[in-house]
Order: C-alpha cells, then structure tokens, then sequence
C-alpha cells in the first residue's frame, strides 16, 4: 500500500513524499511518459540526468507487443527499461480515447500490470469527453467505479491508480471522486482532461479538478493525467495536484517544437535560441536547425525535460516560502486562457480558504486584480465584520499613504483622533483597517501598488462603507477631527484585546483579558511582546506576523470558557505522555478536531477528557488528519509538563 506524507505545504499545494515497493518520490512531480517502442530520451537517462525518480508507460502497448510482451514478463517493467525509479502503467484508456475501444478488459489488464512488476498499475476506466451529455457520463462513471472497486479487489500488492471521470459535470466529478476516496485507491488521478488542455479550456480545468479535489482523499496524492507542460504546473499545485505526467515532451520534439514556461515555440519561427539549459548551451539557433533529425529530436527533448524539472523546482521553493499564488499569478499572463482560470480559482475562494493559512512567513506581494482571489481577502474580509468591536461609536477616516504600520506614518493624527473618542480606521486596499489591527497579518505584511486598479479600489471601499455602517454610529474624514479632544487611552491595551478577538473570538478574548492586564513591550520596536492577565503569562505576540502565540495558561483559561471542539485537536491515551513532554502530535492518535482551524492556526491540544496537554500550531485541517496515517498534524510548542 502507498503511503503519502505532507512535508511543507502553502494551502491546497504540498510537497509531499510517496512511498512504493521501488522508492519514494518527492511531490510535486512529473512522470515522463516512456513509449517502449520509442526511446527518444531512454529511461536510464530520465532517471541519471535529469532526477526523474518516477515515469510511466503503456501496459497495452506492451502487452499488445509479442516481443514486448514476452521480456516485460520474463525480466520485469524496470529491468526491460532499464530503470530503477517508480514505474506507472498506464491501461489503455487513452488509446480508447485517440482511437477507439480497445480489445481488452480491465481484470485482464490489471492482472498484466501486475505480471511485468508495475508499482502502480491503473484501471481500464471510460474516457469521459467534454462534448458528452450529462446522462451518458452518468452512466460511463458507474462502469468506471465497478471496474475501479473491481481492481481494488485484486491488485495484490501493486498500487492502483482509481481514475476520476465526469467530462465538465462538477456534481458528477465530486460525486465519482468521493465514491472513489472510499475504495482501496493508492494515488487518485483526475482524468478526461487532454481535450480541456488542448482547446484551452483551462477555466473549465479549474472547476474539474477542484471539485474532484473536494471529493477526494486527501491523504492519497492526485495525479493529473496528461498535464505536463511548464507553463501549467504552479496553477495545478495551487489547487492541490501533485503528479503529472506527459509524453509532450518527446512529442514536441519530434515536430520541432520547444517547450518554454510561457508556451510552446516551432523551431523555424524562433527568432533566438535565448536558453541556457544542458541540452542548449553553446548552441545557435542555426546550429540546431542544422542538426540531423534524430540529434536534433533528441536535444529538444532534452530541452523540454529541463524546462519541465526548471519550473516544478521553482514550483516546490515557492511553496516553501508560502508564495505560490506570486508564481501562479505570474505564470497565468502568460496567456489569456490560463488568465480566465486564475479568475475562475478565485471564484472558488470559500473551498480553498479552507487550507489557506492564517499567515505567511514573508509579505504578500499584489500582482494584479487577481489577486483579489486569493483566500486571504476573503478570510479578513469576513473576521473584520464578525469579530471585530470598536472601542468608541465614532471613527475617523483616513486614506492609505503606502506607508506601514499605519500606527507609525499616522502616529500624531491617530493619537489627535482618539483624544477626540474616535476610532482611526484606514481605507486599505483590503478594505476597513482599523488602527488596533494595522500590525498584523495581512495588512502590515503586504505591498500593494501606490497605483491601485479600480477593480481593487471599488471592492476595498464597498467593504469599508458596509463596515462602517455596521460597526460605528458615526463617520468623519480624519481631517475634520475637532481639535482639544481629552479621551484617555492606551493604544497598547486597544490593540492587544482586538487582535486576541480577532484571531481567537470573543469569548475566547474575554478569558484571556479578565482582571489586571500587564503589557510586555520591546524596548527596542516597541511593540507588545506578552499579555499577563492576573499575573499569569497567557499570550506573547509573535513579532513576524502580529498575531498571538498561545500560552499554557492562556489554553486553559480559553478550554474553561469555551466549550469543546473550539480551537482544539484532541489525541487518545496513547499520545497523551508524549505529546505532554513536547513531542508533535500525529494523525494516528487524534480523535477529533475543530473543523474551523487551518494550517498554522493555534491550537490547544487536550485529552480525551478535554484537559490541556500542549499549546501548538495546525499542520493539517480536520478532514486532512482523519485521512491520514502518517504525518504530523499539530506542531507542538510546548507540553504541559513543560515551563
């Protein structure tokens, strides 16, 4: 069986480590398709030059081929080819697809992948096509769930593959994707989408694969089938793909065509080579137009694959930074139909919010009116209006300078504002940025354009208007503010309760916020570094990002007031002693855990009686952690037998 970990992720996108009986591989990753009769670039160097550690190959081309067939049997998949990596089969489906039904069946074509040693075989599913009526995807989907769970049934210890169908039906794709995540499937490819790619329909690629995502088991990686051009894989890991696979590369190459993450370029209309890859360093344009055939087939090829392993690399570093709705964005203008995809991602914000991260590491960079898609705006949009109270019924107004923390480039103003009972609130380009709030995730760790765009403009101020008609019983311009105001306050306390609302809620605030309160500020930023409520040390304000990291005693303060699942993962007596010393908490030993928590949430982790054991961060959501075996799901800070 496969064993799929998350190693570092940036929303629904993950690095993650697949497990096989021939190794493992690292994710996001692309499977170069071998066909055994046509070795442009051969199986030995895939896996040497370049660190392909996966391909896949034809079983029906194979077993279709007497002499083919024959040493597959004898010798094995990985010795015939040559390769000591991960080896996947495909079935056929495709060829059923290009040419017509083929003359097989699917027990006969599992049971050869297993024959010639293939780690992950694949079903003979229906190829369902984007043209077809709903009816008759209905109808093919049922066929290709009977032979899926058939396959299940007897693919020993080889992997299988349970392709998603549903042709451009969403109800239909999440509805075979979850009937599917409930058999015995080891990597869930979403299939039936070459014609999408071929006709650009890129926006109707984004509502397939996101509503086979909804369906599908997150703990088994998602292939999908037949994407391998660079320019699409930082869009495809962004809705959480983490294999792919393509023979374009060859293909290309074979018609003099070369691969670059802005497109696909024919030899003889390319102006300069520009390149400086392995295979084209050194090389003139003419040089390679002069080229023989075959040698000239081959260097593009090569070409291709390095343009491919470049971008999933670059891929994999901005998912590690927490960027990759930067690369996405920049990717998409490399055409208008990939662009439509990225707005249409946006519309399917809510889905994606679920995975999306309460902060980042670095800034959040604005690269255009997309990005108003991202989760990000529509998380704070939703908390600013829901758990934010203003301390006074007046607010004072002012414009967005491009200067941050707002606290700073306005410090007189704001002070002149509150002396007079007013709440200072910046119109920003994430809408109402009120002035206890402005320090923290996202609204100090963004840039945005002096510039805006009048689509950002028209949205951020609809959002300020309805906030300050919900939230304030009066609104003036800050530079209308009567001077001599005499209210006492302290901006300190102000920012440090709205920022515990913000992120924890109300009564989870109140908790934290009972008796004498004592503030902890840097001497050196001045900005609030611990909250001690009656003497007790419950939260400490994290620098990078102005949120809070909690507390052993903020956690028990927030269980005593709070009633269970809010803001807690519980784990069983088996976990409870280690993970009181400090150890991180795994998926195996967790019980349960609140369904609203999203990666790098704070977390109060507690036994099964709902006593605190340890404070920490999400590392996976809920339904992420009852689907997985392995991995970790909370990051532990500290246990409760800790200081």
């Amino acid at each position: 069986m496969a064993m799929f970990e998350i190693i570092r992720r940036d929303g629904l996108a993950r690095i993650g480590k697949l497990e096989t009986r021939s190794g493992s591989v690292e994710t996001p990753a692309l499977l170069p398709v071998v066909n055994p009769k046509i070795c442009t670039v051969t199986p030995r160097e895939l896996y040497d030059e370049f660190g392909f550690g996966a391909l896949i190959t034809n079983s029906y081309i194979i077993k279709n081929s007497p002499e083919l067939r024959e040493k597959a049997q004898s010798v094995g998949l990985h010795e015939m080819l040559d390769f000591p990596g991960i080896i996947m089969t495909d079935s056929g489906t495709f060829q059923s697809h290009m040419y017509g039904e083929v003359e097989v069946a699917n027990e006969e074509m599992v049971e050869f992948q297993k024959s010639i040693g293939s780690d992950i075989g694949t079903v003979l599913d229906i190829f369902t096509e984007p043209f077809w009526s709903k009816e008759r995807t209905a109808e093919s989907i049922e066929v290709t769930l009977e032979r899926t769970q058939r396959a299940c049934e007897i693919k020993g210890d080889m992997m299988i593959n349970g392709v998603g169908q549903g042709s451009v039906f969403p109800d239909l794709r999440e509805d075979c994707a979850r009937k599917m995540a409930s058999m015995d499937i080891d990597v869930h490819p979403i299939g039936g989408i070459v014609p999408l790619m071929e006709q650009y329909r890129y926006r109707d690629l984004v509502d397939v694969v996101i509503s086979s995502k909804k369906g599908l088991n997150p703990s088994r990686p998602v292939h999908l089938f037949g994407a391998g051009h660079p320019m699409i894989f930082a869009l495809a890991a962004l809705m959480g793909c983490d294999l792919f696979d393509s023979a374009s590369y060859a293909k290309f190459a074979r018609d003099d065509r070369l691969m670059f993450i802005d497109g696909t370029f024919r030899l003889q209309d390319m102006q300069s080579l520009d390149c400086e890859c392995p295979a084209c360093r050194g090389l003139t344009l003419e040089g390679l137009r002069k080229m023989n055939a075959r040698d000239r087939t081959r260097t593009i090829a090569k070409h291709n694959l390095y343009q491919i392993r470049g971008e999933l690399r670059l891929v994999k570093r901005y998912i590690r930074e927490g960027r990759l709705w930067e690369l996405a964005e920049m990717r998409c203008r490399a055409h208008p139909a990939l662009l439509d995809a990225l707005r249409r991602l946006g519309e399917h914000s809510e889905f994606l919010g679920k995975y999306d991260p309460v902060s980042r590491d670095g800034a959040m960079f604005y690269t255009g009116t997309e990005t108003r898609g991202r989760p990000v705006f529509s998380k704070y949009a939703k908390r600013i209006m829901e758990r934010y109270t203003p301390p006074t019924d007046k607010a004072a107004l002012f414009c967005d300078e491009g200067s941050k923390p707002y606290s700073r480039a306005f410090e007189s103003e704001f002070r002149k504002a509150r002396s007079a009972g007013y709440t200072p609130v910046v119109a920003s380009p994430f809408g109402p940025a009120p002035a206890e709030l402005d320090e923290m995730y996202p609204l100090a760790q963004s840039v945005f354009p002096l510039a805006e765009d009048a689509e950002t403009k028209a949205a951020a101020a609809s959002l300020t208007e309805a906030f300050l008609r919900s939230k304030f019983k009066e609104t003036v311009k800050w530079s209308d503010i009567p001077d001599g105001g005499a209210e006492e306050f302290d901006a300190d306390l102000l920012r440090a309760r709205a920022v515990a609302e913000y992120q924890f809620g109300a009564a989870a605030a109140a908790s934290l916020f009972r008796g004498s309160i004592e503030l902890v500020v840097s001497r050196n930023t001045g900005k609030i570094r611990n909250v001690i409520s009656d003497g007790e040390h419950v939260l400490s304000m994290r620098a990078g990002d102005g949120l809070y990291t909690l507390r052993k005693e903020g956690a028990h303060r927030i269980t005593a007031a709070v009633p269970a699942p809010s803001l807690r993962v519980a784990v069983n007596d088996d976990a409870v002693p280690f993970v009181s010393e400090g150890r991180n908490v795994f998926c195996q030993f967790v019980l349960s855990a609140d369904p609203s928590l999203v990666p790098m949430d704070e977390v109060i982790v507690v036994d099964k009686d709902d006593k605190v054991i340890a404070t920490g961060r999400m590392a996976l959501v809920s339904d992420e952690i009852s689907a997985f075996k392995k991995g970790v799901a909370v990051k532990v800070r500290s246990g409760a037998g800790e200081d």
